[in-house]
């Protein structure tokens, strides 16, 4: 079967069934098309008058419109109940009721949604496309609550109708499509296009599953199925009609026409159908709903019918279930060849819907080829998408005709690449074997790029061998590898950093031989940001109350340099002891939320609640943090009873986080901390001075608890080794001082914040590489302070000593990669100054504001303004325009 789009077939109607040859000009179509959603004007016309006048009257008559008070919103929410959901007055639950507001909110997006999608379509300016194998977007009808200033209306509302809103908003499932940072970076991103008025989609995956549930058995993390979709959810939009056929594995046939020309024909051996589903993504306090479309994969055709009627069965159904499965689980384990293929599989299968879907797009507009980069800029969130570079490439020169020249020239100006790590070791490579098997023709396409692109080089750098086998995309390896970073690179027109450490690290490291031969112009830095909407005014709302009193509006929320003014009150008492008493209320929360998850008693809000809450892994030292907990358990039993309350603050240390399911000394950091948890909880003589925690399933909505309740929270990666980080500006945005390394975003936090309220420690990120060194030929040096802490783990005081053997050997006998014995000495002393500044409470108060006042260059509105001026090239587009 050939690969090839029918770019004639519409936008929102593309069946499987229907001719694939983009040459297939006879398929009668009507003269005047309804399309789902975006018309130009000439179209509207058109349409209009193939419609009779009386039905359109008749249509304007019954326009739908927006809720706008109470009685409307409890008219639509009790039509919902009772014929969308088929309930009534008697048996609508909490869950019912929260399904029929959030369809009642979703009618008021959706209104709003076709008038964005008309209007940018009608404008037909630039839009942007964001591409990202996660978006983490947490509960939605909350976001949606805010961001259209209904809140107060609905939360009313629901009451009159005999609900609580809070309840009803916890009825929602975390919607499981993302893992960490990189998903929430992106949901925070698709919020800031929305409110700033840009044009933009954004694409993904629609996952049945996310990564795995984390559950805690004696200490351990136990990984079981995300069924995120369990209940019927109401915010997506099933667009069953867009059917894209994807194409995988076949062979090319290469042939040349009557000019000499050769030509390349894809025939794949095994096809699978995209379809999309719709998130409307409102702005705040804007009419703009910018669109964010998932794709779910399913078979050609639904069984075997013929296998079916002959006994079978399971066969018969085998093609939709392997189908089914390129869309069932966020990142497949890729322990084995065929999680890999699977991982490669989703993202080929995303990127090309998703090219589908967007140069159709271009294609009505009737432009040439040649401005397709004035219309479209696509970023590429991570490596994850970078197949759509070759693809792009793919379509332009084997189904459009275009020279190779001038469709790279085009692939080149339309792509940008967000880099996300400086570790060699992350950086994502695919064996050549697999993409020959699964993707033969984009294989040949690679080939040819690394081909140019090394005569490139070679014509640059003439005899410079060692610099060709640095930059090919493809390593010389056992087996060999196709480095995708380096593809991202190459068909990028711009390279971004997400911190100013980050930046300058990847072009003096890992891409400095890019740097050489591009020059330092295409890369750039774009610091990472958070939405003030979802991780202020949702997770706060007390703190965002208290800010707005003193502000006198909540035009913060649409630039956060205005929380600058806050500073003018740090000297008033009664706004200190309100300030104070918010914390507290919000650490309350977090006890209750603790409680209801582990069991575990925290009798004192008043203590230091230190949190460490992202994904598990040894870069990020949760490892550090857990042994100098050990270490303060120590010093406590070694203190005399009498001293202990004058010598240590009491202290809740939290820790939360998923660790990969193949990622085994992770697991190990895990079960430590689990361990240690359960020893210093029960140990009366240590009472409230110390308690220790580990939430599980950490996701958004636990972290819009965990966030405001902290005091201090814990960003200790080895310098050098975390690109930004996001969870240090939530944690700062919500009143908490940080303890941490000078890594990430952590750098610009101080300048931002100042010295005097961050507590920094630990060796910089140019001696990491000498200290490595040092370890591999001179051993690693064990204090006397850590010793005492693996001497207590290796007797057994936390359980089976040889349980945690691996996780110490790596620091003591192998290394000591991430120099845990290099700054655990600075650690402690770092956290006994938390201590001595922690009890003069009205100083601590102080600087919690300080770092609130000061969190406004982190907004996500402010990089998206960056990348849309810097990289993207797009303008806003009002309501008004």
């Amino acid at each position: 079967m050939g690969n090839s789009y029918n770019w004639n077939a519409d936008a929102n109607n593309v069946s499987a069934d229907e001719s694939l040859n983009s040459n297939n000009n006879n398929i009668p179509k009507p003269r005047a098309q309804r399309r789902l959603t975006g018309f130009l004007p000439s179209e509207i016309k058109a349409i209009e008058s193939s419609i009779p006048l009386k039905s359109r009257e008749s249509w304007k008559k019954h326009t739908v419109t927006n809720f706008s008070t109470s009685d409307e919103f409890e008219e639509s929410f009790v039509r919902h109940v009772e014929t969308t959901l088929a309930r009534s007055l008697y048996n609508c639950d909490e869950l019912a009721a929260y399904q029929a507001t959030s369809q009642t909110m979703r009618d008021n997006l959706v209104t709003n949604w076709n008038k964005t999608q008309q209007r940018q379509t009608a404008k037909d300016q630039k839009r942007i496309y964001y591409l990202s194998l996660e978006f983490l977007m947490g509960r939605a009808l909350d976001n949606a609550l805010i961001n259209t200033g209904n809140r107060d209306l609905v939360k009313d509302s629901v009451s009159e109708l005999g609900f609580n809103l809070e309840d009803l908003i916890s009825q929602e499932p975390d919607a499981a499509l993302g893992n960490g940072g990189l998903g929430r970076l992106a949901a925070c991103f698709v919020d800031s296009l929305s409110s700033g008025d840009y044009p933009a989609w954004g694409y993904g995956l629609r996952y049945q599953y996310g990564i795995f549930k984390q559950k805690i058995i004696e200490g351990y993390q136990v990984e079981v199925p995300d069924y995120w979709l369990k209940f019927e959810n109401p915010w997506e939009i099933a667009r069953k009609e867009i059917q894209i056929p994807i194409d995988f594995y076949g062979y090319v046939e290469h042939s040349t026409d009557a000019k000499g020309v050769k030509k390349s024909n894809w025939i794949g051996g095994e096809r699978v159908i995209a379809t999309a589903y719709d998130f409307p993504v409102p702005g705040y306090d804007t009419k703009n709903v910018n669109n964010l479309r998932l794709w779910s994969a399913q078979a050609t055709t639904e069984f075997d019918f013929a296998k079916f009627n002959s006994g079978d069965y399971t066969n018969s159904v085998q093609a939709t279930q392997r189908a089914e499965t390129i869309t069932s689980v966020l990142y497949p384990n890729d322990n084995f060849d065929s999680g890999k293929e699977l991982r490669l599989k989703q993202q080929y299968f995303w990127v090309a819907a998703s090219l589908h879907d967007i140069l159709r797009r271009f294609k009505k507009s009737k432009r040439p080829w040649v401005e397709l980069p004035d219309q479209i800029a696509i970023q590429l969130n991570d490596t994850h998408p970078t197949i759509a570079v070759v693809e792009l490439q793919r379509v332009l020169v084997d189904l459009e005709g275009l020279s190779w020249d001038d469709a790279w020239s085009i692939v080149t100006k339309v792509f940008g690449y967000t880099n996300h790590t400086v570790m060699q070791e992350a950086l994502e490579k695919w064996p050549v074997d697999l993409f020959q098997r699964l993707l033969p023709r984009h294989l040949e396409i690679i080939y040819d790029i690394n081909l140019f692109f090394l005569q490139h080089v070679e014509k640059k750098f003439p005899g410079d061998r060692d610099l060709l086998s640095r930059v090919s995309i493809i390593e010389e390896s056992n087996p060999r590898q196709i480095r995708m970073a380096y593809l991202a690179i190459i068909g990028s027109h711009k390279v971004n950093g997400v911190a100013e450490l980050h930046s300058e690290l990847i072009k003096t490291t890992i891409f400095k031989d890019f740097v050489k031969i591009y020059g330092a112009s295409k890369f750039t830095n774009v610091t990472n940001g958070i939405t003030p909407r979802r991780w202020l005014k949702q997770a706060n709302p007390e703190l965002a109350e208290l800010i707005e009193s003193k502000l006198g509006s909540d035009a913060y929320l649409k630039d956060l340099t205005l929380l600058k003014g806050l500073e003018k009150f740090v000297e008033e008492e009664d706004f200190i002891k309100a300030w104070a008493q918010v914390k507290t209320n919000n650490k309350a929360r977090l006890i209750k939320l603790i409680k209801e998850l582990t069991g575990i008693d925290i009798p004192n809000p008043e203590a230091l609640f230190d949190i460490q809450v992202k994904r598990i892994h040894e870069y990020k030292r949760q490892q550090l943090n857990i042994l100098a907990v050990i270490h303060r358990y120590l010093s406590i039993k070694a203190t005399p009873a009498a001293d202990r309350a004058k010598k240590f603050v009491p202290k809740v240390s939290i820790f939360g986080g998923k660790s990969a399911p193949g990622y085994y000394q992770a697991k190990r950091i895990i079960k430590l901390i689990n361990s240690v948890s359960a020893v210093v909880n029960a140990d009366a003589e240590v009472g409230d001075l110390l308690k220790v925690v580990f939430i599980p399933d950490y996701n958004v909505s636990k972290a819009e608890v965990i966030c405001p309740a902290s005091d201090l929270s814990e960003h200790i990666s080895t310098a050098g080794t975390e690109a930004s980080g996001t969870s240090n500006m939530k944690f700062t945005l919500n009143g908490g001082l940080i303890i941490g390394t000078v890594d990430g975003a952590n750098v610009e936090i101080t300048r931002e914040i100042g010295e005097e309220n961050i507590f920094l420690f630990g060796n910089l990120a140019e001696s990491v590489e000498d200290l490595r060194h040092h370890h591999r030929y001179q051993g690693v040096q064990i204090t006397e302070s850590l010793q005492k802490v693996f001497d207590v783990i290796d007797q057994g005081l936390f359980g089976e000593a040889s349980e945690f053997a691996p996780l110490l050997d790596s620091i003591r006998y192998q290394g000591d990669h991430y120099l845990v014995s290099d700054d655990f000495e600075s650690y402690l002393k770092a956290q006994e100054l938390v201590d001595e500044t922690f009890k003069d409470t009205k100083e601590w108060v102080k600087k919690s504001v300080a770092c609130v006042a000061n969190s406004g260059f982190f907004s996500s509105d402010r990089a998206i303004n960056e990348y849309a001026e810097g990289i993207w090239n797009i303008e806003p587009l009002s309501a008004t325009d």
